[in-house]
């Protein structure tokens, strides 16, 4: 970093934020309440495991949405306060906000294509020792080493190390159970999730360094392309351009990486309060005729076999293996009709009985997972019909278990905002002062803010987790090569380093952990 560089003062905040703040987070934490107790009201819960049991998970839930908050949230903040557009605490604070706007509007794609990485027979199982086991393990490793790379002021990956803690999850419960390794991890998904990983840090650092190269040729404004003179703001149009991306940034990472916290949280709803989050109760009873309808036809239009043993063994062995058998379409037609005779018998989801529950959304996620992964199989060959009544029985049963309660949103929205309050300085500095060697210029911080914005939103639409965090620090980097300012090395190597050991460390960790946890439950 240039010498002659003006930083911005990394102060304390004025009190009235911080009163403003703890007001917003009150309130917010009041509504959860009250949703949350509504909810258990109706759970028809006979002992107090379950609530200590959701306190803890949900506390360690949050908690990994709090450390997100030191890493990724802060990135969005960086190249407005250096470049003194924002005040670090005003910059700070409306992140926060549009980081909660994105939180609320977020579409759950992300989420539950989180989930759909873990072993099946958990998931299924999410309420029992080992799904608790699971759920604890992959979050306490996440924030492990969350907290370990922020302390060493390391921009590492969330999303990196939760992807990492589900494998190394899925890796030991198949070897505890005696199988290869390999097996316990939805490999096709895991790659799908790895090279979005993997290219997005590669594409921030071209596409940012492009962006300025081509900003140089179009805009000839000096100034753009010069550190601040002292403490002085930039011209209001390129500080306009520079709230404007900082602004979309926080929000594509709210509505990318707060999903992820999402997910984990409703899978452990569903295993201690499933009368109340199993099923999809907004969903109005007018529905039931169409639903049993669909289910119909959609059974109907399956060939039609022996009566399996087991189909939902069936069902799940495949979409663990992906090797489809004679006895697939048979299984996946008769746990279609079972899920048809419970709602045709009930009249909504409302009114199952509450030892039906568990058992009619486990057989919704498994028949949509296998409508999922045939879809994608080249061996199995459907009429199109066929096709196209499974993909719209699927649509019917995602809406009944793929559902985020608002006062979850919430939740994550608050827990990612105090995890910036709490700790934004370190990362913001890094990426701020140790990238590059020269302080950074207004189109260099613009350059690598519209590409972090396009990339996450991009993502988000496709339901695939990327890291605000290298994105960003890469674009960053990126533009610092454009610019022949040069790169700090020793950053660029521990970043690198952090990058590269993420994912093995954090599959180690969660692995451990869920050894001795699945012990001790």
């Amino acid at each position: 970093m240039s010498s002659t560089a003006t930083l911005p003062r990394l102060g304390k905040p004025h009190p009235a934020f911080r009163s403003l703040f703890l007001l917003l987070v009150f309130a917010g934490l009041l509504f959860c309440v009250l949703n949350l107790r509504q909810d258990l009201a109706a759970s028809q819960l006979t002992s107090y495991l379950p609530y200590l049991l959701l306190g803890l998970a949900l506390l360690i839930a949050l908690g990994f949405e709090f450390v997100n908050g030191f890493h990724d949230t802060a990135n969005a903040v960086a190249t407005v306060i250096y470049t003194h557009s924002l005040p670090p605490h005003v910059a700070v604070v409306w992140s926060g906000v549009f980081n909660f706007l994105g939180v609320l509007f977020s579409s759950g794609a992300v989420a539950f294509g989180i989930i759909s990485l873990l072993p099946v027979e958990l998931i299924l199982q999410v309420g029992s020792g080992a799904g608790f086991a699971m759920v604890f393990a992959l979050l306490l490793a996440a924030i492990v080493w969350n907290l370990g790379t922020w302390w060493l002021g390391l921009p590492a990956s969330s999303s990196h190390t939760l992807i990492g803690s589900i494998i190394g999850v899925g890796i030991a419960n198949a070897l505890m159970h005696g199988r290869d390794g390999t097996s316990g991890v939805d490999w096709s998904q895991a790659a799908k999730v790895g090279y979005s990983l993997l290219l997005s840090p590669l594409i921030g650092f071209a596409c940012a360094a492009l962006l300025l190269i081509v900003l140089r040729q179009v805009v000839k404004n000096r100034e753009l392309y010069e550190a601040p003179k002292g403490q002085q703001p930039p011209p209001w149009w390129v500080r306009s351009l520079l709230v404007l991306t900082c602004t979309g940034v926080s929000f594509a990472h709210g509505s990318n990486d707060g999903q992820k916290g999402m997910g984990l949280i409703m899978l452990i709803l569903v295993g201690t309060v499933p009368m109340s989050y199993a099923l999809n109760h907004a969903m109005p009873a007018s529905q039931a005729n169409q639903f049993v309808a669909v289910a119909t036809v959609t059974q109907q239009s399956l060939p039609q076999g022996p009566a399996s043993a087991n189909p939902r063994a069936t069902l799940t062995d495949y979409i663990r293996s992906h090797q489809a058998t004679p006895a697939l379409l048979p299984a996946l037609g008769e746990v279609v009709g079972g899920i048809r005779e419970q709602v045709a018998q009930h009249g909504s989801l409302n009114k199952l009985p509450k030892s039906s529950v568990a058992n009619v959304r486990n057989d919704m996620y498994l028949a949509s997972e296998a409508i999922n992964a045939i879809g994608k199989d080249k061996t199995i060959a459907l009429p199109p019909a066929t096709q196209a009544n499974l993909k719209t029985f699927k649509s019917e049963i995602d809406a009944a278990t793929k559902f985020i309660p608002l006062w979850v949103k919430v939740a994550v929205a608050i827990a990612l905002g105090l995890g910036t309050m709490v700790g934004w300085k370190r990362i913001v500095v890094t990426v701020g002062e140790k990238i590059g060697k020269s302080h950074l210029t207004y189109a260099q911080g613009a350059s690598a803010e519209l590409v972090a914005m396009a990339t996450i939103g991009a993502a988000d639409a496709f339901g695939l987790p990327v890291s605000t965090t290298h994105v960003l620090s890469s674009g960053v980097a990126g533009t610092m090569a454009a610019n022949r300012s040069g790169l700090q090395m020793a950053t660029v190597r521990n970043l690198a380093m952090a990058w590269v050991l993420t994912l093995p460390m954090a599959m180690l960790l969660s692995g451990s952990l869920y050894f001795v946890l699945s012990k001790l439950f």
